[in-house]
This record gives C-alpha cells, sequence and structure tokens, in this order.
C-alpha cells in the first residue's frame, strides 16, 4: 500500500526489534502472564457453567458477561486515558479485576457458586477490563519507536496467544487436577503481577498547555473526531465485520467440545491451545506479508483462513482434524487482529489515541456481544455444527469485502506540531467563553477558485476532527477572490486545544496546500467571535 511509512518498508524484517526496549519488554512480559491467567480463567468459567447445568444459551452468555461491560463503560474509560495519567488508570482497572477474581475463586471453593452468580462476577472483572483495555493499546507508541508500531502489534499478539497455548490446556489440567477455583486464583494473581510493573513503570509525566478536559467534553470531542474520520469509521466496520464472526469461535468451542468433538476439560484446553499454537505461528509470517505486500492483503489472507478453519473445525466431527483446522483458525487470527490494531495505533494523534481505541474496542466487544447471542442462539435452535459453519462463511464473504469496499485506510503523519500563532486579542477571554465563532479570510486568484474549494474540504474536516462543531466555506458574491473560512467551537479552552495540542503534520500539509491558493504571502486575518456576555 502507498500509505505506510517508508521507514517501515525500508528496515529489515526482524519482527522481535521492539524488545530492544526495556519499557516494552517488561510491559510485554507483564501482559503475557495477565493474558495466561485470562485464558486459564476463561476455561475456568465456561466449564463451571457447564458443570452448574448451564444450556448452551448460558454458556455463550459468559462470553456476553465478559463483554457487554466493556462495550458500556470503555468510552469513559478512553476518555480518562486522554485526560488522566494512564499509568495510574491501569493500576486502579488491574486492581478491579484482582477483587472480582479473587472473589469467584472463593465462591467456587466454598461450592456458593451460581449461573447468575458466576455471570456477576464475570462482568465485574470486565469493568476492571474497561479502564485497561483502550490505555494498553494507547500506550503502545510511547514504548517504541513510530515504524516498529506494527512489530509490536504482532508481538502483543504472540503474548495473547502464546498466553491462549499455555493458558487453556493449564485451565483444563488444573480443572482435572484441582477444581476451577484454581484457574480463578491464577487469573487473581496474574493481575497482581501486571500491577508490580506498572507501579515499576516510571511514566514521564503529561504535558498539558490548557486546562483538563471534563469527561463529558472529552467523549464528544473523541466522538467528534471519530464522526469526521471516514478513514477510521472504515476501519472500525472492518473490525466489527470480522468479530462478530469470531465471535462465535469464543463463545461455542466449549460447546463444540464437549459436544460433537466429545473433548473433556483437558481435550477443550488443548483445542484451545491449538488456536494459540497457529497464533504463535502466524507471527513469523505476518511482518514478511506486511512488508512484502500490504495490511490489507494480510487481513484478507487470514480472514480467509480463519473462515475457512471455522468451517471445517465445525462439520468436520473428526477430533484431530478440528484441531488442525484450529490451528489454522489461530493462524488467520493474528493476521487479522496484529494488522487492524496496529493500522489504528498508527491512524490516531495521540491527543485522542485512547478515546479512538475505546471505540475499537466497542467494536470489538459490542461485535462479540451480538455474535454471542446470534450464534449462541442459532446453536440452540439448530446446532452448534451450523453456527460455525455459518460464522466462517461471513469471515470469508468479509475477506472478499476487504479487498474493495472495506479495505484498510492510507495513514498520515499524526506526529504532534503547533502551526497556528497564538491569537492576538485586545481581550484574554475566560476558559469557558463560548461557543468561539472563528472566521479566516482567504483572498486567492479568483480563476482558481474550484481548485481551492476542494482543497478546502480535507482541512475543514481536520478543522471538525480538532474541535470544531461546525464548518462551512463562503464566498464573497462582491468580491469572488474573497473566501470565509467559518468554523464554530464549543468554548475558548477546547479552541485553544486546537491551537496548542492538537496539530499534526498532516493537518498542516492541508494547509500548506491551501496556502498555495493566496495571491500573496500576506498573514491570513483569523477574527475570533465570541457571545457579548462572554466580553
Amino acid at each position: 500500500m502507498t500509505d505506510r511509512l517508508q521507514t517501515e518498508k525500508e528496515k529489515p524484517g526482524w519482527a522481535w526489534a521492539p524488545f530492544r526496549h526495556r519499557i516494552f519488554r517488561a510491559m510485554w512480559i507483564a501482559q503475557f502472564v495477565g493474558n495466561l491467567g485470562t485464558y486459564a480463567q476463561t476455561v475456568g468459567a465456561q466449564w463451571l457453567m457447564g458443570d452448574l447445568g448451564g444450556s448452551a444459551l448460558e454458556v455463550a452468555l459468559i462470553q456476553t458477561a465478559s463483554s457487554l461491560p466493556v462495550f458500556l463503560l470503555v468510552i469513559p474509560a478512553g476518555a480518562f486515558g486522554d485526560i488522566f495519567d494512564r499509568r495510574r488508570l491501569l493500576i486502579v482497572g488491574q486492581a478491579i479485576a484482582l477483587a472480582a477474581a479473587a472473589a469467584l475463586a472463593l465462591v467456587t471453593l466454598f461450592d456458593a457458586a451460581s449461573p447468575a452468580l458466576l455471570l456477576l462476577l464475570t462482568a465485574l472483572l470486565a469493568v476492571g477490563s474497561s479502564l485497561s483495555l483502550p490505555i494498553f493499546r494507547a500506550i503502545q507508541p510511547e514504548l517504541v519507536p513510530r515504524d516498529e508500531v506494527p512489530d509490536a502489534a504482532v508481538l502483543n499478539g504472540v503474548s495473547a496467544n502464546l498466553a491462549r497455548t499455555i493458558g487453556p490446556a493449564a485451565g483444563g489440567l488444573l480443572i482435572a487436577t484441582i477444581g476451577t477455583e484454581a484457574n480463578f486464583a491464577l487469573n487473581a494473581l496474574s493481575f497482581a503481577a501486571v500491577i508490580a510493573v506498572l507501579i515499576a513503570w516510571r511514566r514521564p509525566k503529561d504535558k498539558r498547555s490548557v486546562v483538563p478536559e471534563q469527561l463529558f467534553d472529552a467523549i464528544v470531542a473523541g466522538a467528534r473526531y471519530a464522526r469526521n474520520s471516514p478513514a477510521y469509521l472504515k476501519l472500525l466496520l472492518r473490525t466489527f465485520a470480522f468479530l462478530l464472526c469470531a465471535s462465535a469461535l469464543w463463545s461455542l468451542l466449549p460447546v463444540l467440545a464437549r459436544g460433537p468433538l466429545e473433548l473433556g476439560p483437558t481435550g477443550y484446553g488443548i483445542a484451545l491451545g491449538a488456536v494459540g499454537v497457529g497464533a504463535v505461528l502466524g507471527t513469523t509470517v505476518v511482518p514478511k506479508i506486511r512488508r512484502e505486500y500490504s495490511e490489507n492483503l494480510a487481513v484478507a489472507f487470514g480472514s480467509s483462513l480463519f473462515g475457512a478453519g471455522l468451517v471445517v473445525a465445525g462439520v468436520v466431527g473428526v477430533p484431530a482434524v478440528a484441531i488442525v483446522a484450529l490451528a489454522a483458525v489461530g493462524f488467520g487470527w493474528i493476521n487479522v487482529t496484529s494488522n487492524l490494531n496496529a493500522t489504528a495505533q498508527l491512524l490516531l494523534p495521540n491527543w485522542t489515541r485512547a478515546r479512538g481505541l475505546a471505540f475499537m474496542t466497542v467494536a470489538y466487544q459490542g461485535a462479540y456481544v451480538v455474535g454471542s447471542l446470534l450464534f449462541g442462539a442459532l446453536a440452540e435452535s439448530v446446532n452448534v455444527e451450523t453456527a460455525f459453519a455459518v460464522a466462517g462463511a461471513g469471515a470469508l464473504a468479509g475477506a472478499l469485502a476487504g479487498l474493495g469496499p472495506l479495505a484498510l485506510p492510507d495513514l498520515r503523519d499524526v506526529s504532534p506540531v503547533r502551526y497556528w500563532p497564538d491569537p492576538d486579542l485586545a481581550m484574554e477571554p475566560e476558559p469557558g467563553a463560548g461557543p468561539v465563532l472563528v472566521i479566516v479570510e482567504w483572498r486567492i486568484d479568483r480563476d482558481r477558485a474550484a481548485e481551492f474549494a476542494e482543497a478546502m474540504e480535507p482541512l475543514g474536516r481536520a478543522r471538525r476532527q480538532t474541535g470544531a462543531s461546525r464548518w462551512s466555506l463562503f464566498r464573497d458574491a462582491d468580491d469572488p477572490a474573497l473566501f470565509l473560512e467559518t468554523f464554530t467551537v464549543p468554548n475558548w479552552s477546547e479552541h485553544m486545544r486546537q491551537h496548542l495540542e492538537r496539530g499534526i503534520e498532516s493537518d498542516k500539509e492541508l494547509e500548506a496546500e491551501a496556502r498555495a491558493f493566496l495571491t500573496d504571502d500576506r498573514q491570513l486575518r483569523v477574527r475570533h467571535l465570541l457571545s457579548p456576555n462572554d466580553g
């Protein structure tokens, strides 16, 4: 793809390069330990629901309980991640999850568990995860250079999938030898390990030029950015479409294992482990495909392999063949998810990265919530084999769409830069004064008016992304060489964030392209209008 940074294309294909950075290495180990506990927890929760007499739908609801709280809370969590210290928020989120896992271990140990309590504590654990998910992703560009972010995303996929290889098998063994309470205790210990690493991390303090945003305003700003970013909306849609189909694997694999495949808890752990083995093997191929071809082809290939593997695993009925197919599913999974995550991290500027990734987490969890209900109901009303076949066919259809209307978006340079001069005003507005009407006068060659108007469209979108609630471009009927650009910002502090915190290199380039239409080198005339009551 022409959008990828040239430095990324030219660097040696060493996927392990991010491990050179001490902070990334320590965080990777911490997340691996956390992922190990999470997958052991998943095996324990789904198997315990079966032991408690839960139906196929109730087993699938474990996935819903894990996803719905994240779906509801992750956007406020992302806003918090852009307002407050990300390290401290991670510690709080992990502490909540630790408490939920420990409580689940205790109620299981004393035979006090019930389907309702299991779902409730699983949901509480997800509340802690909702604080952590977007922030863990948002800090990745802080840990490695920009051109190593795709490799870091792959290695984070290795962490999750290596844990998926070991965790389920260990979880199945713990169930068989000790009991499901051991799985939950292991998860609680894993959260403690993550907290220890986070406490030791000395993250530099954020430097903010303007007063901190309020939570509601921060959420609105993040939503405004996503709504006015067609590239990011396309990425979110593609993510949702893939994970809607992928939800069948994570929510119904225990049903397939207990039913048609006739596997016990250890066999179920091996089946989940096969997905992890395939994903780990895929990490050796993903960087090569990305550099020699494109992320888009890697995602299409991975989605095809994932879909075909789901169909085979669901309908063949032979455990050995199903396990091989699940390894292919894992291989496809890492190709898709690592490239989608890396694209999101590189597409979003730092000022809204946690919020933007929160919307991606909503796409993840929303797909899991809808998909687990949809495919769980299909398995209940027809059979689990049909659910797997339909989900696999959907992933194959998504691969075709990814080569056309859902192709991955072009990247742009989101490095922060201040390119607007400070306003030269006769009065100093209060931070809450507003709304603010900004008027920019552009005097251009009147014969190039159509070209200028076309060049201003992406610049107007950039204004809306960074804080403008409305944007318009007007031409003076008495003076056709004069254009007035107008945009409205909710308040003065939000406009100052546009000046001081939200500028990026690609937006600076868009303004430079528009300035090329000016008839002379005069500074643009910019006016700031406030309500009379704010004077």
